[in-house]
């Protein structure tokens, strides 16, 4: 039977009790994490949000009826309990940071019982992640979730404050608003009275930053609420929360600074980390050519090398072609791995196909100067001694090769880096290497749509040297756009944005837009400029990711309260579901039943 709370007041949570509160009568609340009875005495330990303590119940310090109350309890029963703090009497316990204490009780109340929970209620679950995300409310009792979530209220707080000191005033933009074509797919919102009008979910509150710098603010920020309608990965969520924020009157350097500042703070009060400032930076063209990826992993090496020119007049079949068809060829060298087997290439060589690759060339080097090469016969003995000597080869290493368009050849060969890097056990989740990746083309072009899409938005400002070549060349046009890369994640990226009418309109025609549907969609936006708008700036990042990666969590959904499964639906509420006629009426939204193929 549940007992009220009437006349109890909570003195502390359970590992706010020291060594100091020795003799203190106090009152704790919490959850029972497990009892034991040793007979006349009964040994329960007491957990809430910030650990657990030990109490002793025995007869005839807290009476028959507490002691019969004891006897009762079980896992996850939640309860009150008035006792005195003690040294612990048997032996203490390290992993506790009560461990030196307990607390022996006087009086108990059994505030609400609990039928046995569907899963153990314990730190790094072995329990499939579809039943604790069906029971969240019980999962997130977890202490590391619970950590984890701490940890992210933490870095919330920091970042309001950081940018509260920083002249950066938080204003809340809207989340009805109006659909955009570009980027990824809008959540859609029906409106009662505009029939068959919509209103979207904000993809990020990008257009209405901008018209917060054309206001006048200087330096907005928010912790903004995103909404994208696309498949999901272990780092995404249909919903997710951005650090939001846009500076008038700044360029390239200045972002970079007060963000490199922010970075160092949260990293040093919750990881106890030190940034080394100012991070690197690196283009996005060295970053491809060095790494095959724009997000690159600093906590290794292994880079690609382009032996495009080494092999350009051999006979091997693969190499020719794809120099031929305007390709490349490049390789990396996982240095002391020529003794891996056959079995193990073999899978390597599987995983690369799943990146378009239609096959990996490798070479190993053994101890005593010979080879073993896929494609030796095809090569002479110079041809392939001046390959290794490329590659930095020496006895004991193991070269793999991709030959192909530049695309496939970076996309391959750098997550083949990225695989090698796990299957070696290179990559610390505690080593924190950060990296400005700077200078991403502008455009790039969509074979499905037949035309030139913005790289990041249609808002970027091309580099100024650039600027010429945008009818000529839009290609080779580079943007002031950036991210900020963490050990192969990306947390961030902005840009500073057009603020000149003349370039956003040439902006818009490079992608396709007449001036009709320009003024359609962004015609808003377009009128503001007209009213001398400042040069901004601006910068997001994802906070699910950047506490991620600060907890050393796998997944985002370790570090968000009840995120969504890869279908996007959420387990617990059964969400997405059906609503009734009445509604769909008022919304003149009529269901068709999909028709089977």
């Amino acid at each position: 039977m549940a007992e009220s709370m009437v006349g109890l007041k909570r003195s502390c949570r359970c590992a706010e009790v020291t060594e100091a509160n020795i003799g203190q009568e106090m009152t704790l609340m919490g959850w029972v994490q497990k009892s034991r009875n040793k007979g006349g005495i009964i040994f329960t330990d007491l957990r809430d949000r910030t650990g657990i303590i030990q109490i002793i119940f025995e007869e005839s310090d807290c009476g028959t009826e507490s002691f019969e109350k004891a006897e009762r309890l079980r896992s996850e029963f939640a309860i009150a309990v008035t006792g005195v703090v003690e040294k612990r009497s048997g032996a203490a316990n390290s992993n506790l940071k009560t461990g030196t204490i307990e607390v022996r009780a006087k009086a108990l109340r059994i505030l609400s019982e609990s039928e046995v929970p569907p899963f153990p209620i314990e730190e790094n679950s072995k329990t499939k992640e579809e039943l604790r995300l069906k029971y969240r409310y019980l999962d997130l009792r977890r202490p590391d979730l619970q950590k984890n979530i701490m940890v992210r209220s933490r870095v919330a707080t920091m970042v309001r404050q950081f940018l509260a000191d920083e002249g950066f005033l938080e204003i809340e933009t809207p989340t009805l608003i109006k659909s955009t074509p570009e980027g990824a797919r809008d959540y859609l919102v029906p409106s009662r009275v505009h029939p068959g009008s919509f209103y979207a979910l904000p993809q990020s509150p990008q257009l209405l930053k901008q018209l917060l710098m054309c206001s006048g603010f200087d330096r907005y920020f928010q912790l903004a609420r995103c909404y994208r309608d696309e498949d999901l990965r272990a780092d995404r969520q249909p919903e997710f929360t951005q650090i939001d924020m846009e500076l008038s009157f700044v360029d390239v350097d200045d972002v970079l600074d007060v963000n490199e500042r922010l970075l160092k703070k949260i990293f040093k009060e919750i990881c106890d980390f030190d940034v080394q400032l100012p991070i690197q930076r690196m283009t996005w063209r060295e970053a491809m050519d060095r790494f095959g990826s724009d997000k690159p992993d600093m906590r290794f090496g292994m880079e690609l090398k382009n032996v495009s020119e080494v092999v350009k007049d051999c006979e091997f079949v693969v190499f020719k072609g794809a120099l031929e068809n305007g390709g490349s060829v490049r390789g990396i060298n996982a240095e002391g791995q020529a003794a891996m087997p056959r079995k193990k290439i073999d899978a390597l060589v599987e995983y690369a196909k799943g990146f378009g690759a239609k096959g990996l060339a490798y070479l190993a080097i053994h101890e005593d100067g010979s080879n073993k090469c896929s494609f030796g016969k095809f090569m002479k003995e110079e041809e392939l001694n001046a390959l290794v000597k490329a590659m930095d080869g020496k006895p004991g290493d193991l070269l793999f090769f991709a030959a192909d368009k530049d695309k496939v050849v970076f996309d391959v060969l750098g997550n083949l880096r990225l695989e090698l890097a796990r299957q070696l056990d290179l990559l610390k989740k505690d080593d924190f290497k950060f990296l400005w990746v700077t200078e991403f083309p502008l455009l790039e072009y969509s074979e499905e749509e037949n035309r030139y899409v913005a790289m990041h938005h249609p808002f970027t400002m091309p580099m100024d040297e650039d600027l010429p070549l945008i009818d000529t060349n839009p290609g080779a046009v580079r943007a002031k756009a950036y991210d900020i890369v963490l050990n192969g994640t990306e947390l961030g990226g902005g840009s500073v944005r057009i603020h000149q009418g003349d370039i956003q309109s040439k902006m818009f025609e490079v992608l396709g837009f007449t001036e009709e549907r320009a003024n359609e969609q962004f015609g808003f936006l377009l009128d503001a400029f007209k009213y001398g708008v400042p040069p901004h700036a601006g910068l997001a990042y994802g906070l699910d990711r950047v506490v991620m990666l600060m907890v050393g969590a796998d997944s985002i959904r370790d570090v968000i309260a009840f995120p969504k499964v890869k279908d996007a639906s959420c387990l617990m509420m059964e969400a997405p579901a059906g609503v009734e006629q009445k509604q769909l009426e008022e919304l003149h939204i009529a269901v068709t039943a999909e028709k089977e193929e």
